[in-house]
């Protein structure tokens, strides 16, 4: 195995350039058996590998580390044999045969006569990059991507073939369709093609019949013992987040979970859950919710007003008004208004005790982007309680987690050059860091889009980058030269160079900007992450 370089992604996460894809799945595979301390999780690409640790120490170590590993040679053929029944009917069939020079006969023969290995995941739950045989169905992506792909549909680009998982847009030759699911949660694997499968793709002589249980009506969950919460009115968006889900990034799946870790984590302390328990984290500051049985909750996050209105058979008591940022008691019955009321995007909704609902891939996190996780709140949603064990203590009031601009209302968030700098040059990060820039309002739980009203970033070297990892807190650059900054449903791959990323401890600051606001970014030297 040859590691060209270590790059620092951010503070927790490297990324591993390496000169074959044989020493990338050499890699992946020694750290899947046998991880480096404090690793989290990994992702294989064609050229790299991202590793993610749960501290920058625990980075900094790997960085020594990984250049003295003794690492076999990946083991071909590890996994299963998957069979993918295909109907070559695919809207790109003829511009493949062209690009070739074959027939579409000739196409569909060279798809099925070669064994195709699954050597990384990424782009979607679900999605494999197979390698061929050989290099006779080599083509480009298409020059205008499809908004639209659907779920099923079997594509080209470069040595790779795919099947998409579900609809989604891309970019690649589609040159038929299978029938199969290939992302199923009701599976113990819910990927069909894992990393390392050989894939043998048949043609399909009638249509399969693929049959389901039926769906399970919608009935409002069981009552926990401890009573819930009714979501009377979700505002704009109302989601369960938690710490995330850890551990599958070769299967494309994110991490997802709170996007304001800072506010997240105090509402439960506040409560007086342990750590990682699941709220309820709302865009915009409004939304109602009733209490089923006493509940004790803290709001924290953006700015709001707090009311309680007693329930309908109290005439004794009168709506009152309760404060963010410490525990309050919300009575059966009584319903909970959240109003915005000030600076933040985000807020944070705890109620002490557990969120008695199933964990999707261990978490209860949903990730807007792949779909993965439990459905957004909605009015009549019902959110059941199982109380703590005696002996949790809720907290004392606390200071607001919010960021504070600067006297030109400015926000300063602090990030690491890299991983993919030379595509700009020193020239492009000292641009990044000395003009303004502007959130705009395409910005969600996926990412933040800049704008600017000074230049956009220009690169200075040409060409296609291969997709490979990308951290939390990274600013990708698409040709527009306007970084995208990637928040907590980013996707696990990117196509597109990443001048720098975000520090982890500025990350909640940036997922409580809203449409608007003005960012200045501060460049910080690596050293200073293990310092503290």
């Amino acid at each position: 195995m040859s590691i060209r370089a270590i790059h620092r992604a951010g503070s927790n996460d490297l990324l591993v350039d390496l000169d074959s894809l044989d020493a990338v799945l050499a890699l992946n595979a020694a750290l899947e058996s046998a991880p480096l301390s404090g690793q989290r999780d990994l992702l294989a690409a064609a050229q790299t590998v991202l590793l993610k640790f749960d501290s920058p120490q625990s980075a900094e170590r790997a960085l020594a580390t990984l250049p003295e590993l003794e690492v076999a040679s990946a083991v071909q053929n590890a996994g299963k044999l998957v069979e993918v029944p295909v109907h070559y009917d695919g809207e790109d069939l003829t511009a493949v045969a062209e690009l070739t020079g074959l027939s579409t006969e000739a196409v569909i023969n060279a798809h099925t006569s070669q064994k195709w290995r699954a050597v990384f995941g990424g782009f979607a739950p679900g999605f494999a990059y197979l390698l061929g045989e050989n290099h006779v169905l080599n083509v480009p992506r298409r020059n205008s991507p499809r908004t639209k792909v659907p779920a099923g549909a079997v594509a080209l680009a470069g040595e790779y073939s795919a099947v998409y998982p579900r609809q989604s847009p891309g970019g690649w030759q589609l040159i038929g369709h299978t029938d199969l699911q290939m992302w199923d949660l009701q599976r113990e694997n819910p990927a069909l093609i894992r990393p390392q499968d050989t894939v043998q793709f048949i043609p399909a002589t009638h249509k399969i019949s693929v049959s389901h249980a039926p769906a399970a009506r919608d009935e409002a969950p069981a009552q926990a013992p401890g009573g819930g919460l009714k979501i009377i009115d979700a505002g704009l968006q109302s989601l369960l987040q938690d710490a995330g889900r850890i551990g599958y990034g070769n299967l494309g799946v994110g991490v997802a979970g709170a996007a304001d870790p800072a506010a997240f984590h105090q509402a439960n302390r506040l409560v007086g859950n342990p750590a990682g328990q699941a709220v309820i984290e709302n865009l915009g500051s409004r939304i109602t919710l009733e209490a089923s049985g006493d509940q004790v909750l803290a709001h924290t996050g953006a700015q709001a007003q707090l009311w309680i209105t007693p329930a309908e058979d109290d005439q004794l008591r009168t709506p009152r008004q309760v404060a963010s940022n410490a525990p309050f008691a919300l009575l059966n019955g009584e319903r909970l208004s959240v109003e915005p009321d000030g600076l933040g995007l985000r807020s944070y909704l705890a109620v002490r005790g557990t969120i008695a609902l199933t964990p999707v891939l261990g978490s209860l996190s949903t990730d807007t982007l792949s779909g993965v996780g439990p459905d957004p709140l909605v009015s009549g949603s019902v959110i059941p309680v199982r109380q703590p064990a005696i002996g949790r203590i809720v907290g004392n009031p606390q200071p607001s987690t919010l960021p504070v601009p600067d006297e030109q209302g400015v926000y300063q968030l602090r990030v690491i050059a890299g991983p993919r700098t030379e595509w700009f040059g020193p020239s492009g990060v000292r641009q990044l860091t000395e003009q303004l820039w502007n959130v705009t309002s395409e910005s969600n739980r996926v990412g933040i889009r800049l704008s600017t009203d000074q230049q956009p970033l220009q690169r200075v070297l040409s060409g296609e980058l291969a997709s490979e990892g990308v951290a939390r807190g990274s600013l990708q650059v698409p040709p527009s030269g306007l970084p995208v900054l990637f928040l907590a449903d980013h996707p696990v791959t990117g196509g597109y160079p990443v001048i720098a990323t975000v520090i982890a401890e500025d990350l909640s600051a940036a997922a409580q900007l809203p449409p608007g606001s003005n960012i200045r970014f501060v460049l910080q030297s690596p050293a200073a992450l293990t310092a503290k």
